[in-house]
């Protein structure tokens, strides 16, 4: 199989690339390569693996594959917040360049279309957890652009029959997270003898899932051929930030002590919790269910 992928510099594109590769698949991997992408990975020299240093919101050429999966996204919502362009420019209208590339193909030449998106487009949930029937209601830039994403592939499909899977993922953890984030920024913080910055009183809930288990959600969708469908993906590992973060100090041995709470995001989301069960139903599960997973 040949795929087009899309971010796969990123945290968790890296990780789809990784595992594709072990199969004997071929990738060509399209990536901007800003602050946030690997600029050395152990596959670099494989042969089935190509990288083209490009924008997708200025791309002109998508290879010809079976199957494109976009990752590329600028993803942090405290950015989003300072300044909305850069996600927009990403998250909206590269989708849809990426989905007028993909329609301008022949019809018995189009790729299916697996658009990476998030479980903050629900919005947050105080009891139960959402389904892929559930309305989105986004809070914040970064959500609302990876919703605004959603619709243009939805209508692509619908108007243009691109054949499609939206994928809405948890918290992802694991190795190679850009420092921005919640584990790496502790860990990053505890090495250089800082404080941990913690928003609010660090009870927001987040629904934690490791990344492989992520990545082998995606390819039990893939490997199952099912097309035009939305799925979930999530441990439902429901922890609050605190927890987290306990958790990574433990690890380092220390303590609360190292904890500096600061002021609350605006807009903050209070609790995300995305049911898996449809995915769980194709076989799925994830191997790191309960806590966080020390890789």
């Amino acid at each position: 199989m040949k795929f087009v992928v899309t971010g796969g510099r990123g945290f968790i594109g890296s990780h789809f690339v990784e595992e594709v590769l072990k199969r004997g698949d071929e990738i060509v991997d399209i990536d901007k390569m800003t602050y946030a992408a690997a600029e050395k990975l152990p596959w670099d020299s494989n042969p089935n693996y190509t990288l083209l240093r490009e924008d997708i919101s200025e791309l002109g050429h998508i290879p010809n594959c079976d199957v494109i999966v976009n990752f590329a996204a600028e993803s942090h919502v405290d950015n989003s917040i300072r300044d909305t362009d850069p996600f927009v420019r990403s998250n909206i209208l590269g989708v849809h360049n990426l989905l007028e590339l993909v329609r301008g193909k022949p019809k018995y030449n189009r790729p299916l279309f697996l658009h990476i998106s998030t479980d903050e487009v629900y919005g947050d949930r105080l009891i139960g957890s959402f389904t892929e029937k559930d309305k989105l209601s986004p809070s914040n830039p970064y959500s609302a652009t990876k919703a605004a994403a959603e619709m243009l592939v939805l209508s692509y499909a619908r108007t243009y029959g691109i054949d499609y899977i939206i994928t809405r993922s948890a918290n992802n953890y694991g190795p190679r997270q850009y420092e921005e984030k919640l584990i790496p920024k502790c860990i990053d913080s505890l090495n250089r003898g800082k404080k941990i910055p913690i928003h609010g009183d660090g009870s927001y809930i987040r629904d934690w899932t490791y990344v492989k288990d992520n990545i082998s959600g995606l390819l039990c969708i893939i490997d199952a051929e099912v097309k035009n469908e939305i799925f979930n993906i999530a441990a439902e590992n429901h922890l609050t930030n605190l927890e987290v973060v306990d958790e990574v100090l433990s690890w380092h041995k220390k303590d609360r002590k190292q904890l500096q709470f600061v002021e609350n995001r605006w807009g903050q989301d209070l609790r995300y919790s995305i049911s898996s069960k449809k995915l769980r139903d194709l076989g799925w599960e994830p191997e790191h269910k309960y806590g966080i997973f020390r890789w």
